[in-house]
């Protein structure tokens, strides 16, 4: 069986600012904000929360399954996605609306400023569920409109799907019930640092009450692991060291990859969350979010390297 991917399927431009935002954005100011970071270098990549990880999904040795909207200036975007074999079967192109976009500014601190133009993805809920009839073990529902977040986190799991709840960017756009009823019963919950904290505000719950509502909850936090909540019990896994920290956009849909893919061969959620910041690692190393070149004989190799074990 496959793993669905559902979420946005984007356009990305990122920047890179060869200093750091908190050297211009003056604490005292920030009411009247008003700046502008020179970029010198521009990059128009092929991007998208569902579309990164079922990219990295296909790299893994997986088949994965893409839903969602697009606008009808998908033709190149399409073409890439032939090129890598991921399958576009339920991808919904929408007359008069354009592919989302990405604006994304990066600081030497791996800071992260994004402009976000939602387009045909604000109509995701077009694209359902339903639509897709192969079998599907696992589906993440990543970032995306808000009523397809809502409602494919409830048509996965009424279909008895393991759900892989990761709503990212999308966060601020739920309020307590909508995040609520996406996290009761989820297989997983994941979020970064920050997301955490806005889970907190959101749903009023604390960490012991959102890891009893999921089988799974994963925070990560940049270069100081993630955390593992499972069974009642709690671990940090550790990062992997970069050779070069070229970029990081993109590194946190390569660790959902990994750990999705971790899932789908019955493996440990420890062992899937290491092959999960594995793959995260080796993103940050390279430019975009669908620029990687590795296959699973190359990841099994690291992954021997770094944790003296096989998967």
């Amino acid at each position: 069986m496959s793993v669905l991917c559902t979420g946005s399927i984007a356009v990305d431009h990122i920047m890179v600012f060869h200093g750091r935002f908190k050297e211009l954005i003056l604490p005292d100011k920030i009411h009247a904000l008003n700046v502008a970071f020179h970029v010198p270098q521009l990059r128009r990549t092929y991007g998208g929360c569902a579309a990164n990880i079922a990219f990295n999904l296909k790299l893994l040795g997986e088949d994965p399954l893409l839903l969602g909207t697009v606008g009808r200036d998908f033709s190149e975007y399409a073409g890439w996605l032939d090129r890598h074999g991921i399958r576009r079967d339920w991808i919904v192109e929408l007359d008069g609306e354009a592919t989302a976009g990405a604006y994304i500014t990066t600081d030497l601190e791996d800071n992260q400023i994004i402009g976000f133009h939602p387009g045909a993805m604000d109509r995701a809920h077009e694209a359902p569920v339903s639509k897709v009839k192969e079998p599907v073990s696992i589906g993440i529902v990543s970032p995306n409109g808000k009523e397809a977040m809502v409602q494919h986190a409830a048509d996965l799991k009424a279909r008895g799907v393991a759900t892989v709840v990761d709503p990212g960017q999308g966060l601020p756009l739920l309020d307590g019930p909508e995040l609520l009823q996406m996290i009761e019963g989820a297989d997983t919950y994941i979020v970064n640092d920050y997301e955490w904290s806005l889970t907190e505000k959101t749903t009023g719950l604390d960490l012991a009450e959102v890891a009893s509502r999921v089988g799974t909850l994963i925070v990560t936090r940049g270069e100081k692991g993630s955390e593992l909540h499972h069974d009642g019990s709690s671990e940090t896994i550790p990062t992997v060291p970069a050779s070069e920290v070229v970029d990081p956009t993109g590194c946190g849909d390569a660790y959902r990859a990994g750990y999705l893919f971790g899932r789908t061969r019955g493996l440990a959620a420890d062992v899937s969350c290491r092959i999960g910041s594995l793959m995260g690692s080796l993103m940050v190393e390279k430019p975009g979010t669908q620029s990687l070149a590795v296959d699973i004989d190359t990841v099994r190799e690291r992954y021997q390297r770094e944790f003296g074990a096989s998967f």
